[in-house]
């Protein structure tokens, strides 16, 4: 009689490879995705602080060109 139980370990052990190998690949490709997600947001988000900083710039420059100095009160 053979013995066959060392060629089904081997083969068991090599299944459990393969599978803890497609888990492990999965579970990149999943941070994988969520780095990409959370790249994109901070993307928009800095085009939109730059877009907020950019109109605060214009706003203070057209204060500052605009602005008068008032006149000094005597008030000793």
């Amino acid at each position: 009689m053979f013995n066959w139980r060392p060629v089904y370990d081997i083969e068991r052990r090599g299944r459990e490879s393969e599978k803890r190998t497609q888990q492990l690949e999965s579970e990149f490709e999943q941070r994988e995705l969520e780095r990409d997600k959370r790249l994109k947001q901070l993307r928009r988000e800095n085009e939109r602080l730059a877009a907020l900083e950019s109109r605060m710039d214009a706003l203070l420059r057209n204060a500052d060109s605009s602005s008068q100095t008032p006149p000094a009160t005597g008030s000793n």
